[in-house]
């Protein structure tokens, strides 16, 4: 590993951190995705994580807070975009028909994803309104 991929990847260590802290399985490699979207029966909240401002400020924090709503996603998993892009550019494979977008969140049931939240639904918003989006689509697929 070069000087600037370990810089990077202690760089972006919290980042992570914050995730799976939280629960989310870090899915690093494309075998691990497959693994994971394959295996995964029910319900799984992916997020596809990245070091900008939105999701250190949004997407991170909207997705552990949606966490203590009554209804949650059975599964939580994450990938890393620039860091692991093995790993995001499979997962991305399954989130079929929806352009590329980090950081982005997909529920999924059965692998197939049911709602997506691209970057655009992130940016602009508030944390709460993130957490009322993933929270309404819980209520509707969990």
């Amino acid at each position: 590993m070069n000087a600037y991929e370990e810089y990077m990847k202690q760089m972006a260590k919290p980042m992570r951190d914050e995730l799976t802290n939280a629960g989310f399985k870090e899915l690093t490699t494309p075998e691990e995705v497959d693994e994971f979207v394959a295996h995964t029966k029910g319900t799984a909240l992916v997020i596809v994580n990245s070091v900008c401002g939105c999701a250190a400020g949004l997407a991170r924090p909207a997705a552990r807070e949606s966490l203590a709503f009554e209804k949650t996603p059975e599964h939580l998993a994450t990938v890393f975009a620039g860091q692991d892009r093995e790993a995001t550019a499979r997962m991305r494979e399954h989130f079929e028909g929806l352009e590329p977008s980090s950081p982005s969140m997909a529920l999924m049931k059965d692998g197939k994803v049911v709602h997506f939240i691209p970057r655009e639904d992130i940016e602009d918003f508030e944390v709460e309104e993130i957490v009322d989006n993933l929270t309404n689509a819980y209520d509707k697929h969990c």
